[in-house]
């Protein structure tokens, strides 16, 4: 008995594997089938030239160039953001909190995790407005925008710093300890440089989240035809933005093609600060010992 159901635990493994492989295979051929033909310069830079656009000596309106650009800026600031604030977070969880404060903390960071990223945007969109009556200057912007997809990714981060340093084993964690070291010399030498792969995980997760949120961006600052951000209180292009608005109110097939051109660039660029993430994470970890 035990023997026949583990097969059907094995088969259904395969089989589930086996349907997601397809599917995201479907959705990847799909585009790169409608896409790639309509990928080019001419979509990126559009009729200026591509030199010029990379030295930022024209500004690129009838290409994807400025929608490139915005949309690393905005994942680089917002994981600025998040960043530290989020490995700071999940080593006091870890670390430090105790009891009904750390339950506590736990129960919001999970509801914060839980929150639809459109309520992200109206939180964003809101902050605009009541800062707008104190800073007549400041609109929905990259830096609001960055800022509201920070918050959108916290969790991931600070769950992430939090179970990576909790699943370290004993004796690990009373290393540094019995060495002479403080909690601070402990957590920052010992806990962390044997966590940095699980932690790295959690960054490379959160870029993805940036990479692809629509929701956030449309009510924060993205625009059609910004060009490239000349400042953090400036508006800007974002690929997603550019996606959702060509597949939502195209005038022709033609227009729609671009979309999906624009999808497979949003791919590469996810692919390159992936591959960007990874190596650093490998540089880190060289050398750590697992635990």
């Amino acid at each position: 008995m035990t023997t026949i159901l583990e097969k059907l635990i094995t088969g259904w493994c395969w089989f589930s594997v086996l349907i997601l492989l397809s599917g995201t295979g479907f959705v990847l051929s799909t585009l790169y089938y409608k896409g790639m033909p309509h990928l080019d310069g001419g979509l990126i830079f559009g009729s200026t030239s591509p030199m010029d656009a990379l030295l930022l000596k024209r500004q690129v309106f009838d290409g994807l160039f400025p929608a490139i650009i915005g949309t690393l800026l905005l994942v680089l600031l917002s994981i600025s953001w998040a960043l530290p604030v989020g490995l700071a977070a999940g080593i006091y969880l870890s670390e430090y909190a105790q009891g009904r404060v750390k339950l506590i903390f736990d129960i919001l960071f999970d509801l914060l995790a839980s929150i639809p990223s459109i309520l992200i945007g109206l939180f964003g969109f809101s902050l605009v407005i009541i800062l707008h009556r104190i800073l007549d200057r400041l609109t929905p912007s990259l830096l609001i925008s960055s800022l509201s997809l920070a918050l959108l990714v916290l969790p991931y981060i600070i769950r992430t710093t939090q179970v990576s340093l909790e699943s370290l084993p004993l004796e690990t964690r009373l290393t540094g300890y019995a060495l002479g070291a403080t909690r601070l010399q402990n957590i920052f030498f010992i806990l962390l440089p044997r966590s940095l792969n699980e932690i790295s995980s959690g960054i490379i997760l959160a870029i993805g989240r940036c990479a692809e949120d629509t929701a956030v961006i449309m009510l924060t600052g993205a625009v059609a035809t910004a060009g490239i951000p000349r400042s953090l209180l400036s508006q800007y292009e974002a690929l997603p933005f550019y996606i959702y608005t060509i597949s939502a109110q195209y005038t022709d097939r033609q227009e729609l093609m671009t979309g999906y051109s624009a999808s497979i660039i949003l791919l590469t660029l996810c692919l390159l600060l992936f591959g960007l993430a990874a190596l650093l994470k490998k540089r880190l970890t060289q050398g750590q010992p697992s635990h």
